[in-house]
């Protein structure tokens, strides 16, 4: 076993109190203004600012530090055209036969269902896999740790920095999502974890009146 090597950790910055608590402040009001969309202006995006966005959620921790994901960007027009029509399919499936009720009703407040047109508009589609575990050069399996909990936290990374460069994101999951890895050419050790939607808020583009909990009703101080 090798033995952990250690640097001094220099990036640290300590604020005020008060400049603590505006900055905190700061980004609470403007994360309140992230909602998520359904439709998506084809206006084009920079790639270089996405690549940004995916340097930040590549960043985030992960379990024994494996970063057990997969980003695949999808800009291709054809590409998107085949995975609508996967995904419509998945969802046609979904909402005509597969779903109960009870999750149909609590769907229903969002406006949702089996047409997704987004996948084609938007400029870019982001499939987010998660890798379960890796393959080493020997073909051999290497365990991961953690992995859903490391890409739930690197996917709401990448929600943010979308959000804070100016873009507005949906996510997607139709399920199965299977048809991902043939579609996109991943291997089956790495499961679909969903599809980040990503681009311009179309200019008649409209949000559910919904409210989020207090923060009474989700935190306790012990």
């Amino acid at each position: 076993m090798s033995r952990p090597r250690f640097r001094p950790y220099d990036e640290y910055r300590e604020y005020p109190a008060e400049e603590m608590l505006r900055r905190a402040r700061d980004l609470r009001a403007d994360l309140l203004r992230r909602r998520t969309i359904r439709q998506f202006s084809d206006r084009p995006v920079a790639r270089e600012v996405i690549e940004e966005c995916l340097r930040v959620a590549a960043s985030a921790p992960s379990g024994a530090n494996r970063q057990p994901w997969r980003f695949v960007v999808v800009s291709s027009p054809e590409t998107k055209r085949r995975l609508r029509q996967a995904a419509e399919k998945e969802e046609a499936d979904f909402y005509q036969r597969r779903a109960p009720n009870e999750w149909l009703e609590a769907l229903a407040p969002l406006g949702t269902d089996e047409h997704k047109p987004f996948l084609e508009t938007a400029p870019y589609l982001i499939v987010i896999f998660a890798e379960q575990h890796g393959i080493g050069p020997d073909g051999k399996s290497i365990k991961n740790y953690y992995v859903g909990e490391s890409v739930g936290i690197a996917t709401g990374m990448l929600i943010s920095a979308l959000h804070h460069a100016g873009l507005a994101c949906l996510t997607h999951t139709p399920a199965p999502m299977r048809f991902l890895n043939e579609l996109l050419g991943r291997p089956r050790n790495e499961k679909p974890y969903l599809i980040l939607v990503t681009g311009y808020p179309d200019a008649d583009a409209e949000v559910p009146e919904i409210s989020k909990k207090r923060l009474v009703e989700q935190v306790d101080f012990v």
